[in-house]
């Protein structure tokens, strides 16, 4: 296979665009590089006039067609050999470029420019080693060249051999003290070495001298915002935005940091002091309906993006926002149908469907929800949340059959999904299939060892049975040191020590699990039960009621309050 090459600029090639135009980086052509083309004079000149046209023209095969017939009849032109290789790599005939050009510089290896061509394609291939070699003979032949100082340095830093690169950086701004090319460039790369202070000097120099080189401000506050100095990176715009005004993106990012610095009225001017000069920026329009979003104007969010959705109908992920700002404002009916116009295509299609059988969920309209889902497979089967929460909404209709025919439908297309054997197992024991379920569990062990929910399940189904105890504690300890501040995985483990009968050690976590879980019935019932248990009668009463109030139905914990009130 060939291998390709991308992102070459035309012409310009490897050379950054910020080098056009800027002098103190110009390189001194060798002697044996001819300066002008026009000295190749009859059919020479003709193939070389047309190759030039026809690249202007966009058609670089014919163009190299032609420069390949000029180059015939002058094979040790160093000019036309560059000029080949260069519009060889144009094109991505990399192969053809590294054949032709490795050639000619054995034939002629003064040609600067094409050893600077060379080393730009060794530089793309990643072929570092080469690259730095091309760029360091440059350097022999021509020790001011500052364009081969900066690649070696580029090249270094991107090995992460930052000695190397800091050393490149230096000669070269030896030779140019003031190159802001060099500076800039050296900047960067003291960022990434986390020499902070002296990379934000560098950045003030660039914008004292070359205020104008926009580069050096967004620099210096990335700088800035990446050491979360929110204040100083709004500083480095606003002086920018002294000297344009107009430059809408800086004030877009202005208020991108007032976000983060948590100063969101702030923030709103900033996007509302843009749109006064850009109305219809959508950018801004839609940034400013997620700052109302995120501190719960939920109203203002949906009046910004219904009105952008009104400019594109089509944009999906402006209906989604919409969808959820008339969610969480209340406007369920709306919202709803919003989700449900949401192209099956959207990256987020499925949740979208899951939000609209939500509403109907909390509508107590399960039957529509387990519509909205089913529909949603016919046209999307290829997401396997999908199937998670259609078995989940059977479930909660306690159709169990159809909730283990769903998940295993989804396990079907999805086998390695450790979400879907993890339902199919829960779905199991509430069918009274206990071997089956903690089978599904240990599944999901196998897809993913470190799943605390499923190294929990097994472990508290076990200390529950009161079977396979010491196997049951290794579990729940194990999930605990995953999740440490779980007040389910909490309670298991203070039912084992239950059923191990140390009582201490079963309050102390059940006790911990009910500050995590205030609300949870089955641990104040666990809780009664160890208190019973060791004759604190009354402290098991006041658990035992605690937890009747949350769960009036659970026949047990009726049963187990009754006794212990006849037995008074």
């Amino acid at each position: 296979m060939k291998k390709k090459l991308t992102n070459f600029m035309i012409f310009g090639f490897l050379i950054p665009a910020i080098f056009v135009g800027c002098a103190s980086l110009s390189v001194d052509r060798p002697l044996s590089y001819p300066s002008i083309p026009e000295q190749y004079s009859g059919a020479a000149g003709y193939h070389y006039s047309l190759a030039v046209l026809l690249r202007l023209d966009g058609d670089l095969t014919a163009s190299i067609d032609q420069l390949k017939q000029a180059l015939a009849l002058h094979p040790d032109s160093p000019y036309l050999t560059t000029e080949l290789v260069s519009l060889y790599v144009e094109n991505s005939n990399v192969d053809f470029a590294l054949s032709l050009g490795e050639s000619a510089l054995t034939k002629n290896p003064g040609n600067i420019e094409l050893r600077s061509i060379m080393g730009g394609v060794y530089f793309n291939l990643r072929e570092y080693d080469k690259a730095i070699r091309e760029y360091q003979t440059i350097i022999e032949m021509d020790p001011k060249n500052l364009v081969a100082y900066l690649y070696l340095a580029t090249i270094y830093a991107q090995e992460k051999k930052y000695d190397s690169a800091d050393q490149a950086y230096k000669k070269m701004l030896g030779i140019d003290p003031n190159n802001i090319i060099g500076i800039y460039y050296y900047a960067k790369t003291l960022t990434q070495m986390n020499r902070l202070a002296e990379a934000e000097a560098l950045y003030q120099k660039i914008t004292a001298q070359r205020p104008a080189f926009e580069a050096s401000w967004l620099g210096l506050a990335a700088l800035y915002e990446t050491q979360s100095k929110y204040d100083e990176a709004i500083g480095v715009y606003r002086r920018y935005l002294e000297m344009n005004p107009a430059r809408i993106s800086f004030r877009i990012k202005i208020a991108e940091l007032l976000v983060k610095a948590n100063k969101q009225e702030e923030a709103e001017k900033e996007f509302q002091e843009v749109l006064k000069t850009d109305p219809t920026n959508q950018e801004v329009r839609t940034a400013l309906g997620l700052l109302y979003y995120d501190i719960r104007r939920f109203d203002a969010a949906a009046v910004q993006f219904l009105s952008l959705l009104e400019m594109a109908p089509n944009d999906q992920k402006l209906r989604y926002l919409l969808a959820n700002a008339l969610e969480q404002k209340g406007d369920w009916h709306t919202a709803q149908a919003e989700y449900q116009k949401i192209s099956p295509e959207f990256e987020l299609y499925a949740n979208a469907q899951i939000h609209a059988a939500m509403i109907f969920k909390k509508e107590g309209k399960l039957a529509d929800a387990i519509l909205v889902i089913t529909q949603a497979i016919e046209k999307k089967n290829d997401q396997a949340i999908l199937f998670l929460y259609l078995s989940s909404l059977y479930e909660e209709q306690k159709d169990f059959a159809t909730a283990e025919k769903t998940a295993l439908e989804g396990i079907g297309r999805f086998p390695r999904n450790a979400d879907l054997h993890y339902v199919h197992g829960s779905i199991l024991e509430k069918m009274n299939r206990f071997e089956d379920s903690v089978k599904s569990m240990k599944t999901v062990l196998e897809i993913d060892p470190q799943n605390a929910d499923a190294l929990n399940f097994i472990g508290y189904s076990y200390a529950d049975r009161d079977i396979h105890l010491d196997q049951a504690e290794q579990m729940i300890v194990q999930a605990l040191k995953i999740k440490p501040d779980n007040g389910y995985i909490l309670d298991s483990l203070g039912w084992l020590h239950f059923r191990k009968n140390n009582y201490d050690s079963a309050l102390k976590h059940l006790k911990r699990a009910l500050e995590l879980l205030p609300d949870d019935p089955n641990v104040m019932e666990h809780l009664g039960d160890v208190h019973l248990k060791i004759g604190q009668e009354k402290e098991a009463l006041g658990y035992y009621r605690k937890a009747m109030k949350i769960d009036p139905d659970n026949r047990l914990l009726k049963k187990k309050l009754d006794n212990l009130i006849n037995k008074k």
